[in-house]
């Protein structure tokens, strides 16, 4: 192709001209493209929003654990509930045999002081024995791992095939058995929590359990002892008791379920059910002695 001829080319199509409805359209499309893809993010955007409200709402109602205070529920309940039964069946047992008012409060206040000291001193004891027995099991255990240390790895392994860790996660199960081979002081805590279901965190004081159940026996002895500082008559006394005493047990039974996360309606009536057929023993008993002794002074 000549010179000329190029150059004549490239006028012909400079001179061509995108018809104005063809632009028009164009700009139709490309601005429907932007206005979907606008919409498209506007509406992923309230969707994540959504979204991570919900998340946010289901963290703010996560339940948390009971914490630090957790092994000490024991202590909490057995000295609550043991003051209000065991004060409650003292003084049925002492109204049934019948004693004066007054000598109804002094037996209970003496069986409640006398209660709450030996409840701490048991727990107190029992605490510390159980304490100083899981000290001597770490000691050996330790002293096995040193000693026995294959044996040990060998029940490793099969500890953790009980908490899942089966052959089907070999990579994941050998990973673990090679940590604890190289660490051996959690290999140590691992046989602890495992084999003895023991970790140093959840460990008791002896000195609050005892505080704790010492103080709660007596509490719970107050519903019992109490209204007998103002009744005038024994029987008026064990129906204010009874009534006070019944009351603190629903309650008891209530707070137990918040801690167990079971049925308050079930643990209340659990606690009453107890009491109630232990009242009932006792004044029994009560009037058995009082039958006797009667027979006994008019025999003399």
């Amino acid at each position: 192709m000549s010179s000329d001829q190029s150059v004549q080319a490239t006028k012909e199509e400079s001179s061509m001209e995108i018809p104005l409805g063809a632009t028009s359209t164009y700009g139709a499309i490309v601005n429907e493209k932007g206005s979907q893809e606008t919409h498209q993010r506007r509406r992923l955007i309230r969707h994540l929003s959504r979204h991570g409200n919900r998340r946010m709402e289901t963290n703010s109602q996560r339940e948390d654990h009971l914490g630090g205070h957790r092994q000490y529920w024991r202590d909490i309940i057995l000295g609550v509930n043991d003051g209000l039964i065991s004060t409650y069946l003292l003084v049925v047992g002492v109204v049934a045999s019948g004693l004066s008012p007054t000598d109804v409060l002094l037996t209970s206040i003496s069986g409640a002081l006398a209660g709450a000291v030996s409840m701490s001193a048991g727990e107190f004891v029992a605490t510390k024995s159980q304490n100083e027995v899981m000290l001597g099991e770490k000691e050996l255990e330790r002293q096995h791992i040193e000693d026995f240390r294959a044996e040990e790895l060998k029940e490793v392994s099969e500890l953790l095939q009980m908490i899942g860790i089966t052959k089907k996660h070999a990579s994941l199960h050998q990973q673990l058995l090679d940590h604890y081979d190289r660490d051996s002081e959690a290999l140590l805590k691992i046989m602890i929590a495992l084999e003895f279901g023991m970790i140093d965190e959840e460990q008791r004081s002896p000195m609050a359990a005892a505080g704790t159940s010492g103080l709660l026996f007596f509490l719970g002895a107050l519903p019992s002892v109490l209204p007998f500082v103002v009744c005038e008559t024994t029987m008026a006394g064990l129906v204010a008791s009874t009534v006070a005493t019944c009351s603190c047990l629903l309650l008891v039974g209530g707070i137990k379920s918040w801690a167990t996360r079971g049925s308050c309606i079930a643990s209340a009536v659990e606690n009453l059910a107890i009491a109630g057929i232990g009242g009932m023993l006792a004044y029994g008993v009560g009037r058995i002695f009082e039958v006797l002794i009667h027979k006994r002074s008019s025999a003399e």
